[in-house]
């Protein structure tokens, strides 16, 4: 497995510290975020899952603790929208340019608008994936928001 991916090359770009983590990916996991989490060891709140969703139609870029829904309602209104929705995973792979299991929420093929869970600016540091499944990457959630320019807001149920 390579742990160069266009995440990481991102990382490097924006002179932000980070250590790569590879773990046993599995396919046949029900939550994928989860699984990662078990197989690193490491708490769910502190490994974070990238979803794709819609607000009003538009693609955005939602990151939040892998044992954590995502309110639709939040989401809406982090981004001034009246509806929220999940994207097709399909579309979420042509629009990032990853894999689902691997999509990673920084060197996606074009940047959207992205919103972070407050929660997570808790920790020194969290895991987000990598840009390839079984790849995540550790690094301080406030150096996330920097990289994406991501608003941390209150988006889980």
């Amino acid at each position: 497995m390579s742990k160069t991916t266009r995440a990481t090359q991102a990382l490097v770009r924006a002179g932000i510290a980070f250590t790569t983590h590879a773990y046993e990916y599995d396919p046949s996991a029900e939550r994928i975020g989860m699984q990662a989490a078990e197989a690193l060891g490491e708490t769910p709140d502190r490994v974070l899952k990238t979803l794709m969703a819609e607000v009003d139609g538009k693609p955005v870029c939602v990151i939040v603790p892998s044992d954590c829904e995502v309110s639709m309602k939040k989401l809406a209104a982090t981004f001034k929208g009246k509806s929220a929705r999940m994207m097709k995973p399909s579309d979420a792979e042509r629009l990032t340019g990853y894999h689902v299991g691997g999509i990673s929420p920084l060197g996606q093929r074009k940047q959207v608008p992205t919103a972070i869970e407050a929660m997570a600016l808790a920790h020194a540091s969290v895991y987000v994936n990598g840009g390839q499944r079984g790849l995540q990457v550790r690094l301080s959630p406030h150096d996330i928001c920097k990289a994406l320019n991501a608003v941390a807001a209150p988006l889980v149920s």
